[in-house]
């Protein structure tokens, strides 16, 4: 293995169920243990479980700190009460995608802000950097938490079972509670996921990870790996950072304007994005459903009937639930109202497909 590669806390568990391990953002990340589809239609009809405990965790608290979350956040914090959580954007000046994130309210003057495993060092480099003026402190707190996500339409009963609180079915989508162990470590229990499914994510020690984990396997919960976690996401119409949402693709290219609050008086990229929204954008991401069982991935071009690139596939695959070939791709702007035909150059073929709405799935959150 690289020795440059980070691990999490269960990554001798992983190796210890023979998972498929491949580096992602940085980590030696499972894949896969008994295989996607497996996986993924454990989490469809079931309840899946996942190591996410790459993930970022940077805390922002002091006398500003709302203020400066607002300022470096695209969504409205304003009034947003301890135990919720708003998903939203950081955008540069020019309203390129710093990186998509979760904040959590944790108390009066306190925010946790939960970013993408690849982008933990950039990010807390550029909430440094833009804290000037705001009385505020900031920290990494990434290698204090590990991170479960446990997801499925049986990841409640699984939950209420491993801890024994019937209060956590309770919790509304986008809320947390705040619990403490046995030895009175703190552990975060957050109704949220990126599956499309209900679910939860279980923040605590690495130590408590570990035991939570060891529990939901003894329980019979499928461990899944990265390869379901993205053909899940995928499905569902979310984004994956450096795909769907980067320096170069904005929330407003990406369909997500609606987590750019322009209400509020001010935010970094504020002007640049309205812009984009007022004004049109260059390209957008779109949903393309193909006709044919080729599997579109991501890097192929995007063509009219006549041969002429007018895009690129950011994400593809054969859908496991809908048994469909679909991807999300990068497109000329007037090439992507709903309904339009595009093909896909595969190779040396191409596959007609049309322009569909990104949500291929109907998504199963608990409101």
């Amino acid at each position: 293995m690289d020795q440059e590669l980070k691990t999490t806390c269960l990554h001798e568990d992983h190796i210890a169920l023979g998972a498929k391990m491949s580096p992602f953002a940085g980590f030696d990340m499972p894949i896969q243990y008994a295989g996607i589809i497996q996986e993924h239609n454990a989490v469809r009809t079931a309840a899946g479980m996942f190591d996410v405990s790459h993930m970022g965790e940077i805390v922002v608290d002091g006398p500003d700190a709302e203020k400066f979350v607002n300022h470096i956040f695209t969504n409205d914090v304003r009034g947003l009460e301890p135990g919720h959580i708003l998903y939203g954007m950081m955008c540069y000046p020019d309203g390129g995608t710093v990186d998509d994130l979760l904040v959590y309210k944790e108390f009066e003057s306190g925010f946790l802000l939960v970013v993408n495993a690849a982008n933990i060092e950039k990010d807390f480099d550029w909430i440094l950097k833009n804290k000037e003026g705001f009385e505020v402190e900031v920290f990494n707190d990434s290698d204090s938490w590990g991170q479960i996500a446990l997801q499925g339409p049986k990841a409640e009963d699984a939950l209420v079972n491993l801890m024994g609180i019937e209060e956590l079915r309770d919790l509304e989508f986008y809320t947390f509670y705040d619990l403490e162990d046995e030895d009175g470590g703190r552990v975060i229990v957050s109704r949220t996921g990126y599956t499309g499914e209900d679910g939860f994510e279980i923040y605590a020690s690495p130590d408590n990870i570990r035991d939570i984990w060891a529990m939901l396997l003894e329980d019979g919960i499928q461990p899944c790996g990265l390869g379901c976690r993205d053909t899940l996401r995928f499905e569902a119409g979310l984004p994956l950072y450096g795909d769907e949402l980067s320096a170069d693709i904005s929330p407003v290219m990406a369909g997500f304007s609606m987590f750019c609050k322009f209400d509020k008086p001010e935010f970094i990229g504020k002007e640049a994005l309205m812009a984009q929204k007022t004004g049109g954008v260059a390209r957008k991401v779109v949903g393309i459903e193909l006709s044919d069982s080729a599997i579109p991935r991501a890097g192929y071009p995007v063509e009219l009937e006549d041969g002429t690139e007018v895009g690129v596939v950011t994400t593809g695959y054969h859908s496991i639930t809908l048994d469909k070939s679909i991807c999300f791709a990068l497109v000329d702007s007037a090439h992507a109202a709903l309904g339009t035909p595009l093909w896909i150059r595969i190779r040396k073929k191409v596959f007609p497909g049309v322009t569909v709405k990104k949500r291929f799935y109907q998504t199963n959150y608990k409101k």
